[in-house]
Parts: C-alpha cells; sequence; structure tokens
C-alpha cells in the first residue's frame, strides 16, 4: 500500500475513538493486526495491538508505545498505521495483560 498520500492525524486525534479497530501495516508493509485499545494518551500512551489469530480467534494482545505509530487516514477516511515492527517482532513480545 502507498501511503504517501494518505493524510497524517493530528495530535487531537490520537484518541481511543478514532485509533481503536485501526489496521497496523508492518515494516514490511504487510498488515501486522489491528488497534484494540489504548492505555493513556499522547505519543506516552500504549497502543494494545492484536497480532495473529483468524479473524479475531486466537490473536495475542501485545503493547507497543503509540509513538511506534504513525497513523493517518486513507482516501476513503480508514484509519490506519504504519511501524517498523514486523509481524514476527510482534508476535516475539510478551502478551499484554489488562
Amino acid at each position: 500500500m502507498d501511503h504517501t498520500n494518505h493524510v497524517r492525524l493530528a495530535a487531537t486525534e490520537l484518541t481511543p475513538a478514532v485509533l481503536e479497530g485501526a489496521t497496523i501495516y508492518g515494516a514490511d508493509d504487510h498488515k501486522v493486526g489491528k488497534l484494540d485499545h489504548v492505555h493513556g494518551s499522547g505519543a506516552s500512551g500504549t497502543a494494545i495491538i492484536d497480532v495473529g489469530g483468524f479473524l479475531g480467534i486466537g490473536a495475542k494482545p501485545v503493547g507497543v508505545p503509540l509513538g511506534d505509530l504513525e497513523f493517518m487516514r486513507d482516501e476513503d477516511g480508514d484509519v490506519h498505521a504504519v511501524t517498523t515492527w514486523t509481524k514476527d517482532q510482534l508476535k516475539e513480545m510478551p502478551e499484554h495483560r489488562d
């Protein structure tokens, strides 16, 4: 996916209501997971990403700093994020427990 024409989200848009459910794309530009929920706010918050699984079943939640994700809107207005993490790196992280 070419993200060059996608509009980056402003800091004021980095809220759970906007971010939850966003598709996360990894370093290789492949889908690595979905943002389940957010702890905290702004760049110091933590994004809980469901990685792996199929149709949400068997997915493993992992936490990464919100600052590791670049959130944007595509041409249809859908929010997604790009990160330097790969799916394999995320799968190796410890499972996040609320």
